[in-house]
């Protein structure tokens, strides 16, 4: 009799002991109920998408391929003004293969820009890049542009010289360094870097009357080049001049010290100036020998 009892008892436990337990869901294991921390909030508590939130764009870029980086993924405080996804440049028009306006450069390259940004931020200083990778169809742009005669653009870029010139001078070449992914056009500005960029409605059109030469004083406005609201380099960038050379005595002594001071930057984290553009450097030893075509996207 006590046997049986006892059998009933443990029985009844057990069944008890099921009925406390919930039943899984039925498309899966049961989930585990959020932790106090946890800020995670359910379906019905979501916020309807807006205007902002909601995603409008066209399909995300394909990645880059092997061995190449978004500046912006690597080193987001670096401000980025693409200009050559604009018409104010020395064409007069978007550059044939920039499909966005984003910096693209070997991976090396891009974390070595990120430890330079890095240490000039100890100083209040930030960099700004206008270019980076460029595929060899922007360069074949640029190289028929050369041989046309529009020259609307001459004053903001090359008022000095003549653009049947502007190869044997070394500004432009057939063959960029730029196509091998680990060449940067860039300046010093101000922190927060990302002030320094100008829009499309800051660049002065042809329309409106003569451009500001890239060779005038940094007083902007009348009489002087356009304030790209970086420290004063000497000249504006992309300026296809004399005084573009790193080393000219042709601009101030605050604009030569502003370059010396870009110079010990980058060289401190391998890249290498061009000496005829204050602005263009590359990084050593390059990754990739390729001239590549794919697009800035």
């Amino acid at each position: 009799m006590r046997l049986t009892l006892l059998l009933l008892l443990a029985a009844s436990g057990l069944l008890a002991g099921c009925a406390d337990a919930p039943p899984p869901p039925p498309d899966g294991p049961m989930a585990t109920a959020p932790t106090a921390d946890d800020s995670s909030v359910g379906l019905g508590d979501a916020p309807a998408p807006t205007l902002a939130s909601a995603d409008l764009s066209s399909p995300a870029a394909p990645p880059p391929p092997d061995g190449f980086s978004r500046l912006a993924d690597v080193a987001p405080g670096i401000a980025q003004e693409m200009r050559y996804t604009t018409p104010y440049n020395f064409v007069g028009a978007p550059i044939d293969g920039y499909v966005a306006p984003s910096c693209l450069l070997a991976t090396v390259a891009a974390e070595a820009l990120a430890r330079v940004a890095d240490d000039l931020a100890a100083d209040g200083l930030g960099l700004k890049v206008y270019d980076c990778y460029r595929p060899q169809t922007a360069v074949n742009h640029f190289v028929r542009w050369a041989r046309g005669t529009d020259d609307t653009m001459k004053p903001a870029f090359y008022p000095t010289e003549p653009r049947g010139l502007l190869f044997r001078r070394g500004y432009i070449a057939s063959r960029s360094g730029h196509s091998r992914g680990a060449t940067v056009d860039l300046t010093l500005v101000r922190l927060p870097a990302a002030a320094s960029i100008l829009s499309t409605n800051d660049y002065p059109d042809p329309a409106d009357g003569p451009l500001p030469r890239c060779d005038r004083p940094a007083r902007g406005g009348e009489g002087g080049r356009l304030d790209e609201r970086d420290l004063d380099m000497g000249t504006a960038w992309d300026c296809l001049d004399w005084r573009s050379a790193t080393a000219s005595s042709g601009v101030s002594r605050e604009a030569r010290e502003n370059r010396r001071r870009l110079v010990r930057a980058m060289a401190r984290h391998g890249f290498r100036n061009y000496d005829q553009e204050w602005w263009h450097f590359t990084y050593r030893p390059e990754p990739f020998r390729t001239h590549f075509d794919f697009p800035v996207e």
